[in-house]
């Protein structure tokens, strides 16, 4: 109905709801660019966790040996993986916490220091940077994404 549309015009007008957009965005991006990073790895290292993915390099026994794990790739997954722990739960306590009409100052706060965390870890996990650069950067994004829950929590709940 119009009525519905004129809402969902107001929230794309929201300066809140854009930068969240913007921010998801980017990390959702980040986390995708994980599986061409895991590709590229696995061709590079032909490690391959699929038959059918070895076949360019023959057949049967010869074959067989690309069907193997690689530390560089298990690196990667293992990244990819965390983003996918991280990143999934800030998108959609994100969004929640955008709704819940925070000042566009502390939105933009914690929607960048996610951001940021998240790029570091990346940095920290493929390099790799030593311990505590990468457990740092994962508790800051977390720290972030469990400070949005407590204000929808305590907007929605009156807590």
């Amino acid at each position: 109905s119009r009525g519905e549309m004129a809402k969902l015009t107001q929230l794309i007008d929201d300066e809140v709801f854009r930068a969240y957009a913007t921010y998801a965005g980017i990390v959702l991006l980040k986390m995708m660019l994980m599986s061409l990073i895991t590709a590229y790895f696995r061709i590079t290292r032909k490690a391959f966790a699929n038959p059918e993915d070895t076949a360019s390099f023959g057949k049967g026994e010869s074959a067989k040996k690309y069907m193997r794990t690689d530390p560089d790739v298990e690196r990667v997954r293992r990244g990819h993986l965390n983003d996918l722990e991280n990143i999934v739960p800030f998108v959609g306590i994100g969004l929640l916490y955008a709704l819940s009409g925070p000042e566009l100052s502390t939105a933009l706060l914690h929607f960048r220091i996610f951001t940021v965390a998240r790029i570091l870890h990346t940095f920290a996990y493929l390099i790799p940077l030593p311990q505590p650069g990468r457990g740092l950067s994962w508790a800051v994004g977390y720290s972030v994404t469990f400070s949005m829950a407590y204000k929808v929590l305590k907007t929605a709940w009156l807590l």
